[in-house]
């Protein structure tokens, strides 16, 4: 079996960002999808990548995975990573797994070692856009709990995002958390997303003041670039800290877990290098007691499928990521989306990654190039 053709999709959701998949077609009729990891301004350069790859894809036999994961590294990123390229790589990969699963009728999570469970336990995500004061939030916050999550996530964080923000920032973040708890209850795990954009003093004056609201994690409070800093607010607070989601392959994650930075991981499918490369990175967590909880900005349809296949095999596994907003989308691509019940999605039996695409529907989302934006914006809170 050889590769014969390598196709990507940039497409819109209807809302948020680009999206990017990608379809391998081979000699014996047999095709993979995969997606990319996105973001705005940054996605078309991915599909580029795509476009360059192709001539080390066609005439490859598509089962030989891990030799190509190193030919790509090697010869075409020349041993030089970066978003751009790693997102590609991912897509291709996942692409790669769903066609050897088709060709040996199995899932994929059977070709890894087997599932670890039977059901996959998901967060909302991408339930409070326009919620812009504490009622707001605690409102949109009962609405996801009506609809059965038991987990929710959200950054607290008014404003853009700011390495150094003012006290009243600070204060209306910790009214933000106050005001989810209290509309949600004690049961439910409400989980604390700050993207990576403080400085430490900042991190840990609102860690310190949030602890009291319980909630389930932390989640980026400060950049992995700096692992010494991340491993100094994780040992100041008595919050679970989770890292990873900017951070790609098994080398960048060794330093987290050689300082103890994390509790909890978060790299993605879509970015950190793929299925086979979030499976090995889990790996190296275990032994350092550290949870995997698969970030997953991408659609609920392939990239989730890929977060699902690898989340069903590995024994530290902890919770994932579902957006809400990108959910009617999934829907109107596959024939067959999947289903969250009670904050559950059951694994599925199909061969390969289980899912596929409707690529008429994908011709219907065509890619929307982001407006200008004027520089004038950013001198509101400075550079």
């Amino acid at each position: 079996m050889q590769i014969r053709t390598v196709k990507s999709f940039l497409v819109h959701p209807g809302r948020g960002k680009n999206l990017c998949f990608v379809k391998i077609e081979t000699d014996e009729g047999i095709h993979g999808w995969g997606e990319c990891y996105t973001q705005s301004d940054r996605d078309s350069a991915i599909v580029a990548h795509i476009e360059q790859l192709t001539r080390y894809l066609v005439g490859r036999d598509p089962m030989h995975i891990k030799h190509f994961l190193q030919v790509a590294y090697d010869d075409f990123a020349g041993r030089r990573g970066a978003l751009d390229f790693y997102s590609a790589l991912s897509g291709i990969e996942q692409a790669l797994w769903d066609i050897t699963g088709k060709k040996l009728g199995v899932p994929v999570y059977t070709l890894l070692g087997g599932a670890c469970r039977n059901r996959i336990r998901v967060y909302a995500n991408g339930w409070y856009e326009g919620a812009n004061t504490p009622e707001a939030l605690a409102q949109k916050a009962k609405e996801v709990v009506a609809r059965g999550f038991t987990a929710l996530k959200f950054d607290p964080i008014p404003g853009p995002w700011r390495t150094y923000i003012s006290k009243e920032v600070e204060q209306r973040a910790i009214e933000n958390v106050r005001a989810v708890r209290e509309a949600v209850g004690p049961e439910i795990d409400i989980l604390v997303e700050i993207h990576r954009r403080l400085a430490p003093m900042h991190a840990l004056t609102i860690a310190r003041e949030i602890e009291r609201y319980r909630p389930f994690w932390f989640e980026e409070p400060v950049l992995a670039e700096n692992i010494d800093a991340l491993a100094m607010v994780k040992h100041a607070v008595s919050l679970p800290v989770v890292t990873g989601e900017e951070l790609y392959t098994k080398f960048e994650f060794r330093e987290v877990f050689e300082k103890q930075a994390a509790d909890i991981i978060n790299p993605d499918v879509c970015n950190c290098g793929g299925i086979l490369e979030l499976k090995e990175i889990a790996a190296m967590a275990e032994p350092y007691f550290v949870a995997v909880s698969p970030h997953n900005y991408n659609s609920t349809v392939v990239g989730l499928a890929a977060t699902i296949q690898v989340s069903a095999c590995i024994p530290n596994f902890l919770i994932t990521e579902y957006f809400l907003n990108l959910e009617s989308f999934g829907q109107a691509i596959t024939p067959t989306p999947f289903v969250v019940h009670n904050s559950y999605i059951q694994l599925p039996e199909a061969p390969g990654l289980g899912i596929e695409v409707d690529e008429a529907a994908l011709a219907s989302h065509p890619y929307r190039p982001f407006p200008p934006r004027a520089i004038r914006e950013y001198h509101q809170e400075g550079p």
